[in-house]
């Protein structure tokens, strides 16, 4: 589940409507973060289209790959997932996430 960065509030004086899209925006939130914590969502919506050559990373950072295409040769497919940041600095190193597709 993605959050909305807009999140919008009653345009009254109704201060129950205020409490209900208030709570609405804070059970969203905390059930995000929860899930987050506890490691059964990730956040990837920062999907590059190859690894990062400017910016400060940390060894460990993950970018996805937003455009995965099936690459190699015949019995030694593989689709590159994402890139993970293996020695930290600016832009830091990049070593390829590759998966095999079996073809």
């Amino acid at each position: 589940m993605k959050l909305s960065p807009d999140q919008r509030l009653p345009n009254s004086d109704d201060i129950t409507s205020l409490k209900t899209r208030l709570s609405e925006i804070f059970r969203n939130l905390t059930t995000q973060l929860n899930g987050v914590s506890e490691g059964r969502l990730s956040a990837f919506h920062n999907a590059y289209t190859a690894a990062p050559t400017t910016g400060t990373w940390a060894a460990g950072d993950f970018i996805k790959k937003s455009n995965p295409t099936e690459a190699g040769i015949a019995t030694a497919k593989y689709i590159i997932i994402g890139w993970t940041c293996t020695v930290g600095g600016s832009p830091g190193t990049w070593l390829e996430n590759r998966t095999l597709t079996g073809n």
